[in-house]
């Protein structure tokens, strides 16, 4: 964790922002996989985490504004739980290392919270995403449980945005550990891959990376030679010459805050001719998308860019014809680039869209486009100093949308269907990196991971 300074410099500003009331953090329980011991591996709220800094279960924190006091609340182990957990610290010792000195047994909650009701305080609670916090919010507030997230406090929400939206120094230090150690699950990968091989034996490659460097996956891996499924997370595939292998996979550090990082490789040691020039399209696309970041565009307008660089590129390959901006605006692009560019990343790695995807990505100034493709964009405002997003577009070839959009007509003006027929078989490319918002525009995060076509196939002849 964090020095306890930043910990109370945190509830400070949340509590300056805030202005009165009372905040009601949950953290998360253990979740069990089949029966109550075999637990699923644990991993706590991250809001819990940015104010209060404990990564154990059960556990919950109050911030009283009105009375500037801080509690944490959790039940100490008991002699049958030393047996099989060994010892550990106690709650206050746990609570001190964060700057709070009051705690108290965790049941005492409700008392505190009907306290607190008697005397007409506000309460801001997050909205849950876990089903046993639904729970305690309805039994705490005397709420039917489907109502409870309707009750969140829109002023908390908000302020905690705000908040963690910015990165601090020490947080992107933490993330460019993260992508560090992404970058090596990603190398391992490009240099192993053959063909013969199963897209699970990468898989179990790159998680072993992640666990040895002392965390996790951020997400479920996706290792696959079926691109074109945006998120395909099986793994039973055999790696065939000819093919091209997608990796989109990121550790997660000990202290929870995650790398996303996609790059895709051919399973021969080079590109073929056809691979090749899909994939400089894709690789302009992200690396004048980045080239373009700084304080104050909007991300909407990035992602509209890139849709036009992709556009151009397939009409030279007579995939696409007809004016780019107007068959961007119509979004006969999203036959090929049907994903948003990109998302905020930190101690999520969709960065607090447990917080509602709009709130995050969007404001009163700019709203999400209702449009197949763009409508998925999950990051359109203006981007700030201390941001830290993604940047990772693709080109796909999805057979059941291709017939779809072909046998309802659509977009003929623009779409070359005859063509794109023939890349039924092509699967996809996507590219991706983590880029961190300055003052003067842009840093990508961690080392270099290859991503040109030389550098690609030069890691590949190591295979």
């Amino acid at each position: 964790m964090f020095s306890a300074k930043t910990y109370k410099e945190r509830r400070r500003t949340l509590k300056e922002r805030l202005g009165s009331g009372l905040v009601l953090l949950l953290g998360n329980e253990d979740s069990p996989m089949n029966y109550k011991a075999n637990i699923y591996p644990f991993r706590q709220d991250s809001s819990f985490i940015y104010y209060f800094g404990l990564d154990l279960p059960h556990l919950a924190g109050v911030i009283d504004i009105d009375e500037n006091k801080e509690i944490i609340f959790g039940d100490e182990l008991t002699m049958d739980d030393i047996v099989w957990t060994g010892p550990q610290p106690s709650i206050k010792t746990l609570a001190e290392k964060v700057g709070i000195t009051e705690t108290k047994a965790y049941q005492k909650i409700q008392k505190v919270l009907h306290a607190a009701q008697a005397q007409r305080k506000t309460i801001h609670f997050l909205p849950p995403y876990r089903s046993h916090n639904q729970l305690k919010l309805a039994r705490y507030f005397d709420l039917a449980y489907d109502v409870v997230p309707q009750h969140a406090s829109v002023s908390l929400i908000k302020t905690v945005i705000a908040q963690r939206a910015i990165k601090s120094a020490e947080e992107i230090e933490e993330m460019e550990k993260a992508v560090n150690t992404t970058r090596e699950m990603h190398m391992q990968a490009m240099r192993m891959a053959k063909a013969g091989m199963k897209e699970q034996t990468l898989v179990g490659a790159v998680m072993n990376i992640a666990i040895r460097h002392g965390g996790q996956l951020a997400y479920p891996v996706i290792m696959t030679i079926n691109g074109q499924t945006l998120h395909n997370h099986h793994h039973h595939n055999t790696l065939q010459s000819g093919q091209l292998v997608l990796g989109d996979y990121g550790a997660e550090t000990s202290m929870r805050y995650a790398g996303d990082i996609t790059r895709t490789f051919p399973v021969d040691k080079t590109f073929t001719t056809r691979q090749k020039e899909i994939y400089q399209i894709v690789l302009k696309a992200e690396e004048e998308s980045i080239a373009a970041l700084r304080p104050g565009i909007p991300y909407q307008e990035i992602h509209l860019k890139a849709a036009e660089i992709i556009t151009d590129g397939l009409k030279n390959l007579g995939l696409m014809k007809g004016d780019t901006q107007e068959a961007v605006r119509a979004g006969a692009h999203a036959l090929f680039f049907p994903h948003g560019l990109g998302h905020m990343i930190g101690l999520d790695v969709h960065d607090m869209e447990d917080l509602g995807e709009d709130r995050v990505g969007y404001d009163e100034e700019i709203k999400r486009i209702d449009q197949f493709g763009t409508k998925y964009l999950r990051l359109g405002r203006k981007l700030e100093e201390g941001f830290v997003l993604t940047v990772e577009p693709g080109i796909y070839f999805i057979p059941e949308l291709i017939d779809q959009w072909q046998s309802e007509g659509k977009h003929h003006s623009f779409l070359n269907y005859e063509k794109i027929n023939s890349y039924k078989d092509f699967s996809g490319i996507r590219i991706e990196d983590n880029v961190l918002i300055t003052a003067g525009g842009y840093k990508i995060l961690g080392d270099r991971i290859p991503k040109t076509v030389e550098e690609v196939e030069a890691l590949r002849s190591e295979a």
